[in-house]
């Protein structure tokens, strides 16, 4: 028994990380409101080494159109340029001199209508694995009566993450909708 709750566990583990893993792919997603992390996971060439952005410099957002990137070192204005324009985000980095401004323009309503599509899209890729790892539970050579016993714990955890999943589409589409 202590075996079949110790892979319970393992599965509410996995399926929280891979939950947690989507609510941070859904706030990259660009909502006409700008936000430091769109440009989280971008590196920057600093001296010779790919390097993240918020290691380079200050992130901040003053108003809902506008993200500034506040290097450390000015030195590093062109290469945090070059990196914005080259992660292909959809809007073009301003270099002041002091700091890089970036305006973020307000999606078409075509734009909003793709980004729900593939919020969508990922939520499903996400219920699929939650349900693998359901599977795989059951295939772990378990004692079959054990795994009965079992099966209706790991569905309703299973139904408990796949409605975490919608309820998180859900708010991110009408944030998306909203212009």
């Amino acid at each position: 028994m202590e075996e079949i709750a110790k892979l319970l566990a393992q599965a509410k583990e996995n399926m929280s990380s891979a939950v947690a893993f989507f609510e941070k792919e859904l706030q990259k997603v660009r909502a006409g409101k700008s936000s430091p992390q769109m440009l989280e996971g971008l590196k920057v060439d600093y001296y010779g080494n790919p390097t993240p952005i918020e290691q380079v410099g200050n992130i901040s957002t003053p108003d809902a159109r506008q993200i500034i990137v506040q290097p450390w070192e000015r030195n590093m204005l062109q290469p945090i340029e070059k990196a914005i324009l080259a992660a292909n985000l959809g809007f073009t980095p301003q270099n002041t001199g002091e700091f890089i401004r970036i305006v973020v323009p307000t999606p078409t309503e075509e734009r909003r209508k793709e980004l729900v599509k593939k919020a969508k899209q990922d939520a499903e890729q996400l219920k699929v694995s939650i349900r693998n790892i359901r599977k795989k539970l059951k295939d772990n050579g378990i004692p079959e009566d054990a795994v009965k016993k079992l099966e209706t714990d790991i569905q309703k955890v299973t139904d408990e993450f796949v409605g975490k999943v919608d309820k998180m589409v859900e708010a991110k589409e009408k944030e998306i909708m909203t212009v």
